[in-house]
């Protein structure tokens, strides 16, 4: 069925590459999602879609740069669930987060998982907490910034063990992965994307999935919930935006390729292999996509009052 457009700008669209903006660091694994969806959908629209990296301030850079772009396509945004948590974790942000953007679709919901380096001493779940409950001082735990997934699953973990570790931020989790592999840091919470390779490479340990159900990269690896730590549920879903005013013609067409691309058997598989899935037809669209960003800002806005974690 042919696509109805107001004018020939969406009727040839696009022209020339599309640039995909991913607010962190390359390695990290939000860059892992984007760049598997953005291949897939480069081939069904004919045109290559260009990861570029602006890492910084918990995504809001690369965010805000989005935001003030053209809306004619060409700029688009993947992020992740600090889309939301940044409404409330950022005194002052550049942009309207619920109104700057129009919305493209869901593209999936990645479990996390609370890994530490492959020599720490705790062996379970149940040990790691006690341990560290009784040298909080000592142990460091690694995150890619504040409103980073890797924070955001630190904090609720600190926050259900009510206990407060030594926090060390980095510019992304590329860098902060790397530093636990090398044993520079004891901790961190961080996506299947991003931990599965490293887990099943021995190089990092694992302690507990963040889902009510086990991942299926992982089954061994048993829930936190299964491990001794009830309500520690987090998963770190990403979607995709282009600036607010952008042609509908052109949301739609993207919003098609984009669920074709979650259907595209190497999309499918890579995701699988990762520990996670695409996002349905029905929850890869603008309307599922702004319903979401909706609900998790209402949901996580007590939490990080609660924590008392702000930044300018």
């Amino acid at each position: 069925m042919a696509l109805a457009v107001a004018g020939p700008a969406a009727a040839e669209y696009p022209e020339r590459p599309i640039t995909m903006v991913v607010p962190f660091s390359a390695g990290g694994p939000t860059d892992t999602v984007s760049r598997l969806v953005a291949e897939s959908m480069g081939k069904d629209l004919g045109q290559q879609i260009v990861i570029e990296n602006v890492g910084g301030a918990g995504g809001t850079l690369g965010s805000s740069r989005v935001a003030k772009a053209d809306p004619d396509g060409y700029t688009l945004l993947l992020h992740h669930i600090g889309m939301s948590t940044a409404a409330t974790l950022y005194r002052k942000l550049p942009y309207d987060t619920l109104n700057a953007f129009d919305y493209v679709g869901l593209v999936t919901d990645v479990p996390m998982t609370l890994v530490a380096r492959s020599d720490f001493e705790p062996k379970d779940l149940k040990g790691l907490i006690e341990y560290a409950k009784a040298n909080k001082d000592k142990v460091t735990y690694a995150n890619a910034g504040v409103g980073a997934a890797s924070h955001l699953c630190g904090m609720l973990f600190m926050s259900k063990i009510e206990t407060q570790l030594t926090t060390v931020p980095y510019k992304g989790t590329g860098p902060a992965m790397t530093d636990l592999v090398g044993k520079q840091v004891d901790m961190m919470c961080d996506q299947t994307t991003n931990t599965t390779n490293q887990i099943k490479a021995g190089k990092i340990k694992a302690y507990a999935a963040t889902t009510k159900e086990r991942v299926s990269s992982l089954p061994d690896l048993p829930t936190a919930e299964e491990a001794g730590l009830p309500g520690f549920e987090v998963g770190i879903w990403h979607g995709i935006y282009a600036p607010k005013g952008t042609p509908p013609e052109i949301v739609k067409k993207l919003s098609a390729s984009l669920q074709k691309a979650l259907k595209d058997p190497t999309v499918v598989q890579r995701f699988a292999d990762l520990g996670t899935k695409p996002s349905t037809d029905a929850e890869a669209t603008p309307e599922a996509l702004k319903a979401k960003l909706t609900s998790e800002i209402e949901r996580w806005a007590p939490v990080i009052k609660a924590a008392g974690v702000y930044a300018d």
